[in-house]
């Protein structure tokens, strides 16, 4: 804050030690699950082809995920065994976003496969 008749900052509190104070707090909240609930997520998605540690972001995620929707992770796990590896990185991504921040999306595009009257005019 900048005093009205002067230049200088007042003596109030300042905008960086409001910054300073809200991440000096960001990581105090702890979350905790049993041992065998993150082994057997993070195990899953490294059987899958993940890296070490993409594994463990996921499972994380998706560990709070089933905590807030009150599914068990050993069920989610198992849903999750059918699934081809597009669908499987489908489903990550959509996951991933409800926690991302809503200015950043994680996505993939499909090509077009379809056949319209338009498109055999186009040369390529």
């Amino acid at each position: 804050m900048v005093d009205k008749n002067q230049n200088f900052p007042s003596e109030g509190t300042s905008s960086s030690e409001e910054v300073r104070a809200f991440f000096d707090k960001y990581f105090l909240h702890q979350i905790t699950f049993p041992t065998n609930q993150i082994d057997a997520v993070f195990g899953y998605f490294l059987k899958r082809g993940f890296d070490e540690a993409a594994a463990r972001s996921v499972s994380i995620v998706l560990l709070n995920q089933a905590r807030l929707e009150n599914i068990n992770p050993f069920k989610l796990i198992d849903t999750l065994k059918g699934v081809t590896d597009a669908q499987l990185s489908s489903v990550v991504a959509e996951v991933q976003n409800v926690y991302r921040e809503k200015t950043s999306f994680l996505g993939f595009k499909l090509a077009s496969v379809e056949e319209t009257t338009e498109s055999r005019n186009i040369k390529q």
